[in-house]
């Protein structure tokens, strides 16, 4: 076996470029490999090293008709191609064109743009990327899971991994090596469109979760045939915009931004994640491109990251046009680089074109160093090398027979089950019984596309045409499991240039006159599948008319089971006490019909939580680690003003859990010392279930005020009826800490505790 460590001399030789010096990093290559790197460096023009930094659609070598647009079925251009890659030296290939392909279809264009790579000057083969982010999202018939918000609600470290896992040999069947996933943006903003590609409100649940993501994208110490390269998106602060609108600027104090927004992309890089992603936004004025100290002193410096940035589409151009920072795209282009991105996500021709011969003249002007330009393909390569791209540049179907297995869509499957939310069960309305005559309407009630959400088979997630129809809606699994179901539409959602508009549906009132056949009425709300700027809404209210399939069928004692199908929380304030129960699916993908159904009808006891706080007013958002001056209520003067929906790590069960003797093993701790927690938990009930044991801490009196609890461990178990676990925690004294006016993190004596449950344990900190 070759030796898997550098020596230390060229660990120094490795960040000197970047004029960083050696510490942790993310990841290591062999000596072998990092000799041919600089070989290859050595031998390249600078023409050739440029066009490694160049990333571009395939639209752009794709052909098109005399009016521009596309022809179908979508076919290479070959002397588009051949400008791309001979002329221009392209280092990179993104995206997918419109919808999704075919797993033949991918391996076709995949094959053809890598032998024109390793055929060209430099030998070297591109890196293709593409949005795989809650599955092999852009191949037909492949295993789509839920989306990160859903994930998030399992609070399962395991199927994090088995969804990275399964993604990656999905993805990589296509031929494509690179995803651009996790979302790592802390989800803080339930207004931000983008809300439901995060893993939710929570630091150590984001980083926990995320890493897991990663591990199983890239597998761990190698990356082989199976896996892909991990991006980290979007480094840092994208997922806080000042008004919740997307790719608008934010405001993060700087010890926020270390304690919030930092550690979940700390966590991965630790864990060797390969990429990152630029936010194409701004921070306190700061465009994410331009950002030398977050790009280059923390990132490349502090955490020793190894691999690659990239900018997000067209972010470079962005500093001009939009940030308004650089009054020219050659000084944009300058500005990026030099701050410490790496590879340019400049995806339209002509514009990329422009790109080249700009960092071309720029380093020649001597604006960009040759030794950051060096630096910069110096880190592509090391992806490349790390993918094994010079010996496997592409893949074929026939070595992936595992693609959209029964096996992965049961894992997709699983995960949807385990982050299904019951809400609310009055009364112990549910589970159902099969031989109920059930009722379903609403506008998600018959969808796969609201089921999947944005980035699936389409970008915008709309069009159905593309989905896999063997995969159930939820009208066809209740059907599927109970004795009689009837569907109604009850309201429609459309998009009118550009917004979303719900109608309301003339069969509503039918509805009403029929409910009394039905012991149940499922009621499914939510909203059409949007992401990015046509996902920009004005407030979190649930459309009027979906409100009133709620209010008009609660008049004729028809039990009402409300289902949300959403990205992020909508307001149900008013129609919540109408409903018997509640159920939260966020976005759970193909599998997610079928695991509602089971869930209704009693076959899979509910076991997800809340990832976040369901606000209960669209006014009115906090956080579930609030701080002791947000409680009160100025017409009151009590401490009664969080009054959430839903809090965080809320979810009902079948069965029922009795937590008791909590302990830790000393009244008092050290900065050294490592503090162990114990508590019992057993099922009190009749059905075996799961159940998310969740444990905070509190530092009670604090120089910089304290938030009144923080997650800082969690575990998942399983419990039979009557059977009690006794479930261990270690936590570090030191971890209990925060950063202070300096932005420095400290411990500071004085009283602590650890809540699980309704449970407290108390100790000093010396």
């Amino acid at each position: 076996m070759r030796n898997r460590f550098l020596p230390l001399i060229l660990l120094i030789l490795l960040f000197s470029a970047c004029g960083t010096e050696p510490g942790n990093h993310s990841f290591l290559l062999i000596d072998e490999d990092e000799k041919k790197i600089t070989t290859q460096l050595n031998q390249m023009s600078l023409e050739e090293k440029v066009g490694q930094t160049c990333q571009i659609t395939l639209d752009a070598i794709l052909q098109k008709d005399k009016s521009n647009n596309l022809i179908e079925p979508h076919r290479i251009d070959l002397e588009k191609l051949d400008e791309a890659i001979n002329k221009y030296k392209v280092g990179s290939v993104l995206n997918v064109s419109n919808h999704t392909f075919t797993l033949e279809k991918w391996n076709g264009i995949v094959k053809t743009i890598q032998e024109s790579a390793v055929k060209s000057s430099t030998g070297i083969p591109i890196i293709y990327g593409v949005d795989a982010i809650h599955g092999a999202t852009y191949i037909q018939t492949s295993t789509l899971f839920p989306q990160e918000i859903g994930l998030a609600a399992s609070w399962d470290t395991s199927l994090a991994r088995e969804m990275g896992r399964i993604t990656a040999y999905e993805t990589r069947a296509s031929g494509v090596p690179w995803n651009f996933s996790p979302v790592l943006d802390i989800g803080r903003k339930p207004i931000w469109s983008r809300f439901f590609e995060t893993l939710g409100e929570d630091v150590y649940l984001a980083k926990t979760l995320g890493s897991k993501i990663v591990d199983g994208y890239q597998g761990g110490a190698s990356i082989d045939k199976n896996h892909v390269a991990a991006c980290l998106k979007h480094y840092v602060g994208y997922g806080f915009p000042r008004t919740g609108r997307d790719r608008t600027p934010a405001l993060i104090p700087e010890r926020t931004m270390l304690e919030y927004h930092l550690p979940p992309f700390e966590e991965s890089i630790k864990n060797g994640a390969l990429t990152v992603m630029i936010n194409s936004g701004e921070v306190n004025g700061i465009p994410g491109h331009a950002n030398k100290h977050l790009l280059t002193d923390v990132l490349k410096g502090e955490w020793g990251f190894a691999g690659f940035t990239v900018s997000d589409w067209e972010d470079f151009i962005n500093l001009y046009k939009v940030a308004q920072t650089d009054s020219t795209i050659k000084d944009a282009i300058a500005t990026a680089i030099n701050a410490g991105v790496d590879m340019s996500m400049v995806p339209n021709n002509p514009e990329y074109k422009t790109y080249c011969k700009e960092l071309v003249s720029l380093v020649k002007e001597g604006v960009v160093s040759e030794a950051r330009l060096d630096d910069a393909v110096r880190r592509i390569l090391r992806v490349k090398h790390r993918l094994d791209l010079f010996e496997t540049p592409y893949t074929e179907k026939k070595d992936y027979p595992s693609f959209a297995s029964k096996e992965h869509k049961q894992k997709a499957y699983l995960s949807a089950a385990e982050s299904i939310t019951l809400l609310k069960n009055e009364n112990k309305v549910l589970p159902a019984k099969t031989s109920s005559k059930v009722m379903v309407i609403g506008p998600t009630a018959n969808s796969l596309n609201c089921l999947n959400g944005a980035w699936t088979h389409t970008w915008q997630g709309v069009d159905p045409q593309y989905n896999n129809t063997a995969s159930p809606t939820i009208y066809e699994a209740i059907k599927n499991s109970s004795l009689s179901c009837d569907l109604y539409k009850g309201s429609k959602m459309e998009m009118i240039n550009g917004d979303e508009f719900d109608l309301p549906s003339a069969d509503l009132a039918l509805a009403v006159i029929n409910a009394k056949n039905y012991d149940y009425a499922v009621v499914c709300v939510g909203e059409l599948p949007s992401t990015e700027r046509p996902g920009d809404i004005y407030d979190l209210e649930l459309a009027k008319e979906q409100q009133e399939i709620v209010k008009s069928l609660s008049k004729t004692g028809v039990k009402i089971i409300l289902v949300l199908v959403e990205g992020r929380p909508k307001i149900i304030s008013e129609i919540e006490p109408l409903a018997d129960a509640v159920i939260q699916c966020y976005l759970p993908g193909d599998q997610g019909a079928a695991a509602l159904a089971d869930i209704i009808f009693g076959k899979i006891n509910p076991s997800g939580k809340l990832p976040y706080t369901y606000p209960r007013n669209s006014g009115v958002i906090m956080h579930y680690d609030h701080k002791q001056s947000e409680l009160i209520n100025g017409n009151t003067w009590k401490n009664d003003f969080f009054k959430p929906q839903y809090h965080f790590g809320f979810g009902l069960s079948y069965t029922d859990y009795d937590y008791s003797n909590l302990a830790i093993d000393k009244d008092s701790y050290s900065l050294s010392d490592e503090i162990t927690i114990t508590v019992d938990v057993k099922n009190i009930g009749e059905r075996a279930g799961k159940e998310v044991v969740q444990l905070y801490a509190r530092d009670h009196f604090a120089t910089i005020s304290p938030v009144l609890r923080k997650l800082v461990r969690y575990n998942k178990i399983a419990l039979s009826p009557g059977e009690t676990k006794t479930v261990s925690f270690k936590v570090s004294a030191e971890e209990l800490g925060f950063y202070n006016a300096d932005n420095i993190w400290i411990n500071e004596p004085g009283k602590h505790s650890f809540f699980v449950k309704g449970l407290e344990a108390s100790f000093s900190l010396k």
